[in-house]
């Protein structure tokens, strides 16, 4: 399986979740590492600019490409997720979640619905997973942001 992230040229080759481990998102506190990725690039791109104001918005950005080894997707439905899980900014309660399912480390990925088209989906990749090698960059391309999009 293929999926994509769009985020700062200095994280596109990171596999540890660095960035979500040092500032949280939507599915992890602080401290708890991951990587998050979408099932397309279009929803790669629509999920950044849901999260990302356009005075913050760096030159230096890329399109990452992960190849994921192993189907060992903890998938969810709606109906697992916290009634708030769409609210922005982003409730605790996601966090509590999406942190309990990467802290098991008994899954290598995290198949969420997205909170802005809840019939795609983003995918949680997990550093914490014993199996090192479950997920791999296979391809990283600068990507420059059309500013339209946030006007």
């Amino acid at each position: 399986m293929i999926v994509y992230r769009i985020g700062r040229t200095k994280y596109a080759h990171d596999l540890t979740g660095e960035g979500a481990r040092l500032f949280g998102g939507r599915w992890n506190h602080k401290l708890t590492p991951c990587i998050y990725t979408s099932a397309s690039r279009a929803l790669a791109l629509l999920e950044y600019t849901a999260n990302i104001s356009i005075d913050d918005i760096p030159r230096a950005l890329s399109i990452t490409t992960f190849e994921l080894a192993s189907l060992d997707i903890y998938q969810t439905s709606i109906a697992d997720l916290p009634g708030n899980w769409r609210d922005a900014p982003a409730p605790a309660s996601t966090k509590d979640y999406g942190t309990m399912v990467l802290k098991k480390a008994s899954h290598a990925f995290l198949q969420i619905p997205s909170a802005i088209i809840t019939d795609e989906f983003n995918y949680l990749l997990n550093p914490m997973f014993v199996a090192q090698d479950a997920f791999r960059i296979v391809d990283v391309k600068d990507f420059v942001y059309d500013l339209r999009i946030k006007l």
